[in-house]
């Protein structure tokens, strides 16, 4: 007996720990779901139809959509598919096999194989395909329209409940597969946080080889793993955050400045881009290198006019090119960190998304910094090599962005 009770344990699964406020969130679902569901077929049908207001799979179903929307066996095409050709196909065994103990049996496996060739698997259509057996006369004498009434429209009434429910509560639903990030050199790599680590490749050869079905999508699972390594990350770099690090002693110009005033503050200072701010040093853009290279003026062989030359034949005859300022060629809105920011979650922005400096500003959105990508391999490093977080002043840091012309 005394072991008996660890051993019963181990049988209870190992579910995630869901909160007070999500419990109610879900039998609230449920609650408003079915209901609706069964007050609009009432509504439509009224009450002296021989056909049932509603199916008892449409309870398992109502666990899916509103206790674990994310699961791929809970999505639109899931329910509305899956629960199609289940009733589809235990009609046609009722209709076509007088032992009901076989065509039951049939139907439920045969649904099943549909269900997975055609990517709908719903764990309650293999109910409904046992009730178009076992329902009785009133279901047989529906014949083949039993899938549409009442099956697809308690489906289809159930799932726009929980597709209105879900979102206006905070869960996303429909549960769509991310976009893969775009490389913003347009080249073929792979992103620089995708070259380390393990791979979607990787993640998609690891199923393979465990060759059974997951209740969860490979979209969330190598997002969910990505996750579990930037915790990692934190715990192990956290302590560190932009206000340790970044630059305080910052170059900035207005928007009002001359391209000639700004392109002097980025020689003079050896940087590569100067936070625009207005009068308060509220942040409002910032113009980098690569803004000039994209307003320059390109000759007809591809010279780019920035010689003598060019500045002689504006001076005898100038143009709007000259007069132009900072705020018509600098890039905004611009994404910004706050001074507690830990610097591990600035590596997707930086390497990924390729940002060069990110402005650091208070609550009042002022200017207070800045961080480069110097000063977070500097401390990602450092953090490495002590094997524990590790803070480090930021006039070190500045003193060596200055000297490294970052």
């Amino acid at each position: 007996m005394r072991n008996l009770l660890p051993t019963l344990k181990r049988l209870l699964p190992a579910l995630p720990p869901v909160g007070h406020v999500e419990r109610l969130r879900i039998c609230c679902g449920a609650l408003i779901g079915i209901f609706l569901t069964g007050l609009i077929t009432k509504a439509a049908l009224g009450t002296s139809t021989a056909s049932p207001l509603l199916i008892a799979p449409m309870g398992a179903s109502a666990v899916l959509l509103f206790a674990v929307p994310s699961s791929p066996l809970a999505q639109p095409w899931s329910i509305i598919g899956g629960n199609t050709i289940a009733a589809l196909i235990g009609i046609s065994c009722a209709l076509w096999i007088d032992d009901l103990l076989i065509a039951s049996a049939l139907a439920v496996s045969l649904s099943i194989g549909a269900m997975l060739a055609a990517r709908c698997v719903h764990p309650p259509s293999g109910a409904v395909a046992l009730t178009a057996v076992l329902g009785g006369p009133t279901v047989h004498a529906a014949g083949f329209s039993f899938a549409v009434w009442p099956v697809g429209v308690n489906s289809l009434l159930l799932l726009s409940a929980a597709l209105a429910f879900n979102n206006l509560t905070g869960r996303r639903y429909p549960h769509l597969a991310p976009v893969p990030a775009a490389n913003p050199h347009k080249t073929t790599d792979p992103l620089p946080t995708e070259r380390v680590g393990f791979t979607t490749a990787d993640l998609e050869a690891a199923l393979e080889r465990r060759d059974e079905i997951l209740d969860v999508s490979t979209g969330d699972l190598d997002s969910l793993l990505h996750e579990v390594e930037m915790q990692a990350y934190h715990r192990r770099f956290g302590e560190i955050r932009c206000a340790d690090i970044m630059s305080q002693d910052v170059a900035t110009v207005s928007p009002q400045a001359s391209l000639h005033e700004a392109w002097t503050l980025l020689c003079e200072h050896h940087i590569k881009a100067l936070p625009v701010v207005g009068e308060d040093r509220g942040i409002v853009g910032i113009v980098t290198q690569t803004d000039f290279m994209e307003s320059a003026a390109w000759g007809p062989h591809g010279e780019l006019h920035f010689g003598l030359g060019r500045r002689l034949r504006h001076a005898v005859k100038p143009r709007r090119s000259l007069k132009r300022t900072v705020g018509e060629i600098m890039s905004s809105p611009v994404r910004t960190a706050a001074p507690e920011t830990p610097v591990a979650t600035l590596v997707p922005a930086m390497a990924d998304a390729g940002l060069h400096h990110l402005p650091v500003v208070d609550a009042d959105r002022k200017l207070v910094g800045i961080v480069t990508q110097s000063d977070l391999i500097a401390a990602l490093y450092r953090g490495g090599l002590s094997g524990r977080p590790t803070v480090i002043a930021p006039a070190a840091f500045a003193e060596r962005r200055r000297a490294a012309g970052s």
